[in-house]
């Protein structure tokens, strides 16, 4: 596990830190993020101050802006996928030095005493809390982060291309794991998610289909050039049954499209945290022991797992760089599927 163990040290920081920041700040869904300049926050026990170089945008991120997530934490900053520099140590935290870069992902704390924290399911903690959306985050100069949840990374990577392992990546990562040694895996919408877990299953020996909207025939591409030994739309049948389906798309259509693709006792695990509502279907599609599960959040464990393995694929994230002025031109790209691969806000 990542978690850092605490003690009584002082906490520590650099000298000649500025005292004002700037952010992207939303104040109300259904609005764009708003450039604000706000006091440079400090850590508190237990806590870590990361100058941020890097955050990836991630669709989350647009279901936050849509008011699409439940009771979120209003005025917020942002971003889920944050590759920074550690400024300033609280007081406490034990095995993190000035300078040291860090990996922020969207889990941010949990209780650590429920049935779920105590049997290595932290992810489904009914009072944990997630970065970016009751924790601020990382569209920002600087961020705040617990110690225990942040992920050590290697100097030598580019911080942008960092950034999308942080969520993307891990949630792609548990969404593989769910599926089992399936062979045959159809991989539903093209983007940030589908292009680093593509890399991985095909490194795994397995077999990578990829799905687009009918018009997107540029991810199709994409896919191709990443391993993927089909592509077409989402409402094709691939040319043999699948034993597994990713669903990286938020649209709850594909399921049943997913469920037509699969052969007997084959998975569909959805990985959004948002989905539209599943249409109704015919029970034939989903009879011969053919399953339907999601992906809730992340686990430290996972990030341990899957940082080593994208390490030894080794896994090239496609980026597109925005600077942080510019996170709403990123969010509309996103939001148009304008990307190949993910976007990463610059501070």
């Amino acid at each position: 596990m990542s978690s850092t163990n605490h003690d009584s040290r002082p906490g520590q920081m650099l000298p000649n830190l500025p005292e004002r920041m700037r952010a992207m700040v939303l104040e109300r869904p259904f609005e764009p993020l708003k450039a604000v300049e706000l006091p440079r926050p400090v850590p508190q026990a237990g806590q870590v101050l990361l100058e941020v170089e890097a955050c990836g945008v991630c669709r989350t991120d647009l279901h936050l802006i849509d008011g699409e997530l439940p009771d979120p934490v209003l005025p917020m900053i942002p971003g889920h996928e944050i590759v920074g520099r550690v400024a300033a140590i609280g007081s406490g935290v034990q095995g993190i030095r000035l300078g040291q870069r860090m990996g922020v992902p969207w889990l941010g704390w949990t209780c650590g005493h429920c049935s779920y924290c105590g049997s290595q399911r932290e992810n489904l903690c009914d009072e944990a809390r997630f970065t970016g959306y009751q924790i601020h985050g990382g569209y920002a100069q600087f961020t705040l982060a617990d110690a225990r949840y942040c992920f050590p990374l290697d100097d030598a990577i580019d911080a942008a291309a960092a950034a999308p392992l942080l969520c993307a990546g891990l949630i792609g990562y548990r969404a593989l794991a769910m599926a089992g040694d399936a062979r045959r895996l159809g991989i539903y919408g093209f983007g940030a998610a589908a292009h680093i877990i593509c890399q991985v299953a095909v490194w795994q020996g397995r077999e990578v289909h990829a799905f687009t909207r009918r018009d997107d025939t540029a991810s199709r591409d994409f896919a191709r050039t990443l391993g993927a030994c089909w592509a077409g739309a989402s409402d094709e049948l691939p040319p043999q049954p699948l034993d597994a389906a990713l669903i990286f798309a938020p649209a709850g259509e594909l399921v049943p499209a997913a469920l037509r693709a699969l052969g007997k006792g084959g998975s569909v695990v959805c990985a959004g945290i948002h989905m539209s509502d599943i249409p109704s279907f015919p029970y034939d599609i989903l009879w011969g022991e053919r399953r339907i599960m999601s992906v809730a959040n992340l686990t430290r464990r996972d990030g341990d797992e899957f940082l080593a393995l994208a390490a030894r694929v080794p896994v090239r994230t496609e980026v597109t760089r925005f600077a942080l002025a510019d996170a709403n031109d990123a969010l509309e790209r996103l939001r148009r599927g304008a990307l190949q691969g993910a976007a990463v806000l610059i501070p």
